[in-house]
């Protein structure tokens, strides 16, 4: 038996969904929280999934080691279909993010799985070429082509990832002295079931404000205008329909905003709620959103991350 001395190792970072304005189109990369895929050749013909672990580093009660129900390894599969040059892969799968909680966790594993199996190839791809095969693994999970996890994820900072440009992204530049809190509150939100709860369709006059509180919001990271930014962070059209799924979602924002918040709504479809702030108020935000929830008898975690956190990369190879 191999020691694991013999396995590529890659880091997936988790990210935020949506970031608050841009639905579907937008995402951000989070410092400090995210997956790993450890991945080595075999002398089988396909993917395979030796184990997958929690949090905790146990072996995970109920994340499937079929290959075809994974999202690392479907993504690494159609990876290695494309540009392997024979043999099989073996992955594992070690979660660091928990399971549905808007932190962009089925997808982080998909860019690590791609990631690992990438740096196996004798000639690797470039880290843009992999965002197709990354996605593949997340529609698994999703159920369609949304890049607004993988994306950053896979490349860090802000992405502005449109359906319609696939698979061409744009990475946004990022104010300075901007930082990201994030909050997990101890509850579960499945993304699917969350899609099909919001409506088929909007007004002319709730899309029109949307589109331009995501305008406003690109301007803003191009021109550094920080208080621009806080006023176009909001989402009029999803969040109304989703906040409802995480109890002490108005407390945390009100907390936020109290305590110096540019914007706070949620990541992905929750219950992880997100705030931008100054920097020097991250800290504050940051305790006040996880006393916020805290006296609700909710458990929960928080993350402080710059806007351009840094996206996949190998943490070890052969």
């Amino acid at each position: 038996m191999k020691d694991m001395s013999d396995f590529i190792t890659a880091f997936g970072p988790a990210s935020i969904g949506n970031a608050g304005v841009g639905f579907d189109m937008l995402g951000l990369a989070l410092a400090g929280a995210g997956d790993r895929v450890l991945a080595r050749r075999t002398n089988g013909d396909r993917v395979t999934v030796s184990e997958v672990r929690g949090l905790d580093g146990e072996l995970h009660p109920y994340l499937s080691t079929n290959a075809d129900e994974n999202t690392a390894s479907i993504a690494a599969q159609a990876l290695w279909d494309a540009h392997g040059d024979g043999g099989g892969v073996e992955l594992k799968v070690h979660k660091g993010i928990p399971l549905q909680s808007g932190m962009g966790s089925s997808a982080a594993s998909a860019v690590a799985g791609a990631v690992a199996t990438n740096a196996l190839l004798r000639t690797p791809l470039k880290i843009e070429a992999l965002l197709p095969y990354a996605l593949e693994g997340e529609k698994y999970a999703s159920g369609g082509v949304h890049a607004d996890n993988v994306a950053p994820s896979l490349f860090g900072g802000l992405v502005l990832c449109p359906a319609v440009l696939l698979p061409e992204v744009i990475q946004l530049p990022t104010p300075a002295g901007v930082s990201v809190v994030l909050l997990h509150p101890d509850l579960l939100v499945n993304t699917a079931e969350s899609r099909r709860a919001l409506p088929k369709s909007v007004s002319m006059k709730l899309w029109l404000e949307q589109q331009g509180l995501l305008a406003g919001f690109i301007h803003a990271c191009e021109t550094d205008n920080i208080d621009l930014m806080g006023k176009t962070l909001r989402d009029v059209v999803i969040e109304p329909h989703r906040k409802g799924n995480v109890v002490c979602f108005d407390d945390v924002v009100a907390a936020a905003s109290k305590t110096g918040a540019l914007g706070c709504t949620l990541s992905g479809s929750g219950p992880s709620i997100f705030a931008l702030c100054k920097d020097p108020d991250a800290r504050n935000v940051a305790s006040a959103m996880e006393q916020a929830c805290r006296v609700q008898g909710i458990g929960c975690q928080s993350w402080v991350s710059a806007m351009n956190a840094p996206g996949a990369f190998v943490e070890s190879q052969l």
